[in-house]
């Protein structure tokens, strides 16, 4: 019997036994399915990453107060960096361009009936441009509202939508902390950096923040959340690092640990990147059990089918089919089974992955590695799981198959 006729009989074995069938590609349906979409989820986390970090510009820096062994065995942040740290980055490092002290705290926010815990954020002119910021409507931050300490606020598009609707929020008076501010402008919307939303954030001057809002916690100065720097191109950040590093460090009168951390924009995406792409292939491992059970359930049904088929077989083989035959036949059925399977897993992998794409802000990525890695696999464990049913069913003794009913 050639390769074109077992599988024609192969095929047709299959489709008189439909719902079974079915039921024995289910497994590696939902396996396929599991590792593309937990492949291309973890791939659009990845790209969504990068697109936030890109849009800071290639040439930022960070620079946050303690090591990163301090920030590990603590949940207060270090306050190791003060204002001042960042005045002597500005004038006496020569690769920067824009230096933005950022002071942060969480507090109620309140517009007539209105009220949420947002952040709020104490920083300086600088911070538009370092962080590359546009206004939507109204003016940021002057330097003169940082020197004067004076109550005024430039709102994310989402707090001024949420408090003030349509209507212009320049001028209108809000409360922060149980402190009034008048509104001077509204950011452009920028949407969340790091699971955080920058758009629900409220920005003030750095110093009424810290008379105002939260105090000074700090026996040094004013101590600040980090400080954001921009390089004067990307060719002078590694340069930038160096310096800001040496002068930190002569400032502090370090000489053994640092007790702070400077972070280039591709130091941070590269950490990203290396927790993304670990939990994307830890998920993937996860789903992958999912073929092998598939693949087991494949090997079970084979073998209650041979079970089943004992007569068919003795027939067969008592009208001159032989040993090989028969073994190509079932390892035929068991190849298509996984093979059909693979394929619709693979439609219904890449349909959730473009689903998740549309609903939510992670960008849709098909792998067709994955694609080509799901299908091979599962292919393989069709043949695979199909030796043992496809081998006993070949070695049957055609009088005794016979003689069973």
């Amino acid at each position: 019997m050639d390769l074109l006729e077992s599988g024609k009989m192969a095929v047709k074995t299959l489709t008189a036994n439909k719902l079974r069938s079915a039921l024995t590609m289910l497994g590696i349906i939902i396996g396929n399915a599991s590792v593309i979409a937990m492949v291309g989820i973890g791939q659009g986390a990845q790209k969504l990453a990068s697109e936030q970090f890109e849009s800071l510009g290639p040439n930022v820096l960070f620079v946050t107060p303690g090591s990163r062994e301090a920030r590990n065995r603590t949940y207060d942040m270090p306050r190791t960096l003060v204002w001042d740290d960042a005045k002597a980055i500005a004038s006496q490092v020569p690769s920067i361009k824009e230096v933005a002290p950022q002071r942060q705290s969480q507090l109620p926010v309140v517009y007539r009936n209105l009220n949420s815990n947002s952040l709020i954020v104490g920083t300086t002119p600088a911070f538009l441009a370092v962080r590359s910021f546009d206004m939507a409507k109204g003016r940021f931050l002057t330097q003169e509202d940082v020197d004067s300490s004076k109550q005024v606020v430039s709102l994310g598009a989402d707090i001024a939508t949420r408090f003030f609707g349509d209507k212009d929020p320049i001028g209108q008076s809000i409360r922060i902390g149980g402190v009034s501010f008048q509104v001077i402008g509204v950011l452009q919307a920028k949407g969340a950096f790091l699971g955080s939303n920058q758009d629900d954030a409220a920005y003030v001057p750095l110093t009424t923040q810290a008379s105002r809002l939260s105090g000074r916690t700090s026996p040094y100065g004013l101590d600040l959340t980090f400080i954001s720097i921009s390089a004067k191109d990307e060719a002078r950040v590694g340069a930038a690092e160096f310096q800001v590093t040496n002068l930190l460090r002569l400032r502090h009168k370090i000489v053994g640990q640092d007790d702070f951390t400077v972070q280039t924009q591709k130091d941070v995406l590269q950490i990203v990147e290396t927790i993304t792409g670990g939990l994307t292939a830890m998920l993937a491992a996860i789903a992958g059990i999912s073929l092998l059970v598939g693949g087991i359930g494949i090997m079970n049904i084979m073998l209650v089918s041979v079970t089943e088929r004992t007569q068919e077989i003795g027939l067969r083989k008592a009208i001159g089919a032989s040993q090989q035959d028969i073994l190509i036949q079932f390892m035929i059925e068991a190849v298509i089974l996984s093979a059909a399977g693979g394929l619709i897993g693979t439609t219904v992998g890449v349909s959730g992955v473009l689903a998740v794409g549309a609903v939510t802000p992670l960008k849709a990525s098909i792998s067709p590695i994955a694609i080509a890695i799901a299908v091979g696999v599962s292919g393989g464990i069709g043949l695979f799981f199909g030796v043992v049913p496809a081998r006993q069913a070949a070695k049957l003794d055609p009088i005794v198959a016979l003689r069973s009913t």
